[in-house]
């Protein structure tokens, strides 16, 4: 499988990347970090400016089978997840819309070129099972909930073009399961017992649902073991 990875510094998509290397699969990169190669391309993809660059290295990359997406932002500095509607601020969405939602629609336009009826591809965007509006019983996150719901109907417009343009195309949001990782590290203490994953653990099970999509599966927002959770 030739793959695309993007958000390659991040713990979940390095994991990813490091499994589908182990199984053979020839994998490209793509992070705001590190050297400019032949396999990897340097780019924010919270800039509309890094479409036609990443479009040109994935022309050069030939064809691609599959894209994982793995941008995102729970927290920073001394911004968190907000507990009451008087926390919310409108930076801190924009921030959260801009990381968790944005860089998907660039990275999502860059690649649609080499999408053709002849070239379906396989595609997964990063998400969580607290962007289910059905799921969500517990209130607060205003900000990582509401743009995870965003990038969940992102997904779902996206499949529905995809599928219509290349038949034999998934396109999938896909939630990994809470991982040991500097995302996680401020919320592990409230974590059960056995829930919280090591980095290996969640690749292998991404890589595994990611090789076994079908178009049944496609525009759906999928558990780590591919069960489908409810948008």
């Amino acid at each position: 499988m030739r793959v695309l990875i993007a958000g390659s510094s991040g713990a979940i998509a390095e994991a990813v990347a490091k499994r589908m290397r182990d199984e053979g699969d020839h994998v490209f990169t793509l992070s705001r970090a590190g050297e400019p190669s032949a396999t990897h391309c340097v780019a924010d993809l919270t800039k509309p400016s890094s479409v036609e660059q990443v479009k040109a290295f994935v022309e050069k990359c030939g064809p691609l089978d599959a894209v994982f997406c793995g941008t995102g932002l729970l927290h920073g500095g001394w911004n968190m997840p907000e507990k009451s509607l008087s926390q919310l601020s409108m930076d801190w969405l924009q921030q959260n819309m801009l990381v968790n939602v944005q860089t998907h629609v660039h990275l999502a336009q860059a690649v649609e070129a080499i999408v053709k009826r002849s070239a379906p591809i396989k595609w997964v965007s990063l998400s969580a099972m607290v962007g289910s509006l059905e799921d969500n019983g517990l209130g607060g996150w205003y900000s990582y909930r509401m743009s995870k719901a965003a990038l969940n109907m992102f997904i779902r417009n996206l499949s529905i073009e995809w599928s219509r343009k290349a038949p034999g195309s998934v396109v999938v949001a896909q939630h990994p399961g809470t991982t040991d990782s500097k995302l996680s590290e401020p919320f592990q203490a409230g974590i059960a017992e056995g829930k919280l994953y090591t980095r290996e653990q969640t690749a292998e099970r991404l890589v595994d649902v990611m090789k076994a999509l079908t178009p049944e599966q496609n525009g759906r927002l999928l558990h780590w073991d591919g069960s489908v959770i409810p948008f």
